[in-house]
């Protein structure tokens, strides 16, 4: 690759890369509005149905059209990545026309596997998005093929912005108008495919005539399904994970001896899990895979000291960030709760669920490492097996032990999916990352931290009896809370000398917090 492609794909990365943090705050965000305006229950249906739409963006948005860029990337000329296109389009229209018509005819099949026969019309509606799939991944993955980010970009934006707006403008009018739960739920499922529309009318068309000799490309539908599917497989991983939920935990939920209405409130109360874990999950791995394209220059340039290094310091990292965010969510876990969502029901069920955000950090970051080097199987294999044990074990979980053991049950999945991943990739791959003396320290940290924040919680509790019901108060002492907090862990990391200065720099605005630390240092030692 020549300088001019790379300096221009590490641009049209972070380009990507920005837009994808954007699309994902939205997607986490809107949630708990929607939630605040629909209840527990209309959530439940809304989440109920929503793994089937998270499947189909990431084919849409991510999976699909990274492996179309790169088949395009490989191609020697322009007319050759025309017919490369124009074959990735046929199978790709196959793909959907079959899950389309699948999802039409099997709508009540698997509403009912889902215990809920009324989620059949949103599941219907969700079928539609998937015949916008093949446009949608194959425009995308053009533009990413010939290094033009800004298109694929733009269009993700466009696309979660027009569907949080139709999702919130369904809720409300819900709410006004008195609609039921199911009629609300299907209006607000159809956002995926106005939002479809939306992003394809921004994107640029790909087609252009054959202008030359085309030098086919072998076997493009078998690439399709295994590389391409296995692309999508580990993108979605966490929305899998939910669709395991939406066919045993209100089954479960009732096996164990709650009603009909009670299950579907306690399912609704769980999926608040949902956007806490995702925004976890955004911020880490932002952070952590801000330095995959430095990551892919070194490999490219045979820097294999280099990439180590950088492998070392994107898990690192990516663990900090995440084990602060877990511990910070557990320990405010009821205020978080009664902020959000009015209450703090379900509280202990939730913050199990956060041990979820180090597990699904260190796998996606992990995992982009070994797409770096082209290795994906292993990866495959690790989330099968993590999701055979959740789907094998969920509705046993739930209904005995009710919302807690399905959280537990995703912690423990994702724990099988990173061992799996960890201890069966190369140990040159992965010696040095973790040693004692780091963990010990991180401990240390985490401790401090934890200890710091239960005891403000308390505080507040005895000097300031509005937080047991004010939302305004609770907003107002969280904010004081996070930022001590914050504080507390990053002095004792500096004190501590959790990570190198290396890999703090490597971080956002770094540079200032480590000087202004080094002067007080300095100050403190005279």
């Amino acid at each position: 690759m020549g300088h001019h492609n790379v300096n221009t794909t590490l641009r049209g990365a972070l380009v990507l890369s920005i837009a994808a943090f954007i699309a994902k705050v939205l997607s986490a965000v809107y949630r708990v509005p929607f939630q605040n305006l629909v209840g527990n229950t209309g959530f439940y249906v809304y989440q109920q149905v929503y793994p089937l739409y998270g499947i189909g963006m990431t084919f849409a948005l991510s999976g699909l059209p990274v492996f179309i860029s790169k088949l395009i990337a490989d191609a020697p000329d322009r007319s050759s990545q025309q017919w490369v296109a124009r074959q990735i389009y046929r199978w790709t229209w196959g793909l959907a026309l079959v899950i389309f018509v699948g999802l039409q005819l099997g709508a009540p099949w698997l509403a009912r596997g889902m215990g809920d026969p009324q989620l059949t019309p949103l599941i219907r509606m969700v079928a539609w998005m998937f015949l916008l799939m093949p446009d949608l991944s194959v425009n995308r993955g053009v533009h990413q093929g010939q290094f033009q980010m800004l298109p694929t970009a733009r269009s993700q934006v466009v696309e979660q912005t027009v569907r949080v707006i139709v999702i919130l403008t369904v809720a409300v009018l819900a709410t006004q108008h008195g609609w039921s739960d199911y009629r609300m739920g299907a209006w607000a499922m159809s956002s995926g495919a106005i939002a479809a529309v939306a992003a394809w009318l921004v994107l640029p068309r790909w087609r252009e005539p054959l202008a030359g000799p085309v030098t086919p490309v072998p076997h493009v539908g078998r690439r399709l399904l295994i590389e391409g599917g296995t692309l999508c497989l580990l993108t979605a991983m966490m929305v899998l994970l939910q669709l395991v939920d939406s066919f045993t935990v209100k089954n479960g939920l009732v096996a164990g001896g709650l009603s009909d209405l009670a299950a579907k409130n306690l399912k609704g109360v769980y999926d608040r899990a949902q956007p806490l874990v995702q925004l976890g999950l955004v911020v880490a791995v932002a952070f952590a895979t801000s330095l995959l394209p430095a990551l892919t220059a070194a490999l490219n340039r045979g820097r294999l000291r280099e990439f180590k290094r950088l492998t070392t310091t994107m898990m690192r990292i990516a663990l900090v960030i995440a084990a602060a965010a877990t511990a910070g969510l557990i320990s405010l876990m009821p205020w978080v709760d009664r902020l959000l969502f009015g209450n703090a029901q379900g509280a202990w069920m939730l913050a199990v669920y956060m041990l979820s955000i180090i597990l699904a950090t260190l796998i996606q970051t992990y995992n982009s490492v070994l797409q770096s080097r082209d290795q994906y199987r292993l990866t495959v294999v690790a989330l099968l097996s993590g999701l055979a044990v959740k789907a094998a074990a969920n509705h046993w979980a739930v209904a005995n032990f009710g919302g807690l053991g399905a959280s537990a049950l995703t912690v423990l999945s994702l724990g099988v999916t990173a061992l799996i991943i960890w201890f069966g990739s190369a140990a040159t791959l992965r010696s040095g990352i973790w040693t004692w003396p780091f963990v010990g320290k991180l401990l240390g940290c985490l401790v401090v931290m934890t200890v710091g924040v239960r005891g403000l919680v308390r505080w507040f509790q005895w000097a300031w009896p509005a937080v047991y019901t004010s939302r305004l108060a609770i907003g107002a002492a969280l904010i004081v809370v996070i930022g001590i907090g914050g504080c507390l862990f990053l002095v004792m990391a500096l004190s501590c000398r959790l990570l190198t200065v290396r890999e703090w720099l490597t971080l956002p605005h770094a540079a200032p917090v480590l000087r202004f630390w080094q002067k007080i240092s300095q100050h403190g030692g005279k």
